[in-house]
């Protein structure tokens, strides 16, 4: 399978939107302290979108990137959702 690329551009309600050209989904981006949350690698492979479920590290490895030139924290948690578009 082709790597898929994310953007991703934060919203109103403590949203963070991640897209691709497959398709886009929304995590919680926490505004207290500027944290998003993802969710684990195993509870990714059962709650990711299914055209994502096999693209957890690439998300993971570009998530970390843009929270590090964001400046917000990361936190892979077993407890997170999100929801599709």
């Amino acid at each position: 399978m082709e790597p898929i690329g994310f953007s991703f551009l934060s919203r109103w309600k403590e949203e963070l939107v991640c897209s691709s050209d497959r398709g886009s989904f929304v995590l919680v981006f926490a505004m207290g302290r500027p944290t998003v949350y993802l969710p684990s690698q195993e509870r990714w492979s059962k709650i990711g979108p299914k055209w994502a479920r096999q693209a957890w590290a690439e998300l993971h490895d570009q998530l970390r990137v843009w929270c590090e030139r964001e400046g917000v924290c990361l936190v892979v948690d077993d407890e997170s959702g999100l929801y599709e578009l």
